[in-house]
């Protein structure tokens, strides 16, 4: 089981830009961790989307993300997301 953090859209380009550094700086701890698998926006901008290897993870994430805490994504959500093709 994987669990899945998806972001709505962002409430601005330039805020993003703004607080981007310290969100990758964020994201890039879940990384080196081993607990966030992928992470990427959508190519039409509607929002983004992170796989995380537990519910533990994605809640952590989330709780302190920039991005969240300064109100640049609109909206979040978690959810369980069952993987077919991995091999665990």
């Amino acid at each position: 089981m994987k669990y899945v953090v998806e972001y709505g859209p962002a409430s601005s380009r330039e805020a993003a830009q703004t607080h981007f550094p310290a969100h990758r700086a964020r994201y890039a701890e879940f990384v080196d961790e081993g607990t966030l698998l992928m992470i990427g926006t959508f190519t039409d901008m509607s929002g983004a989307i992170g796989v995380f290897t537990s519910r533990e993870a994605a809640e952590e994430f989330v709780k302190d993300d920039p991005f969240v805490l300064e109100g640049v994504v609109t909206s979040h959500t978690i959810r369980e997301w069952n993987e077919v093709l991995s091999e665990s």
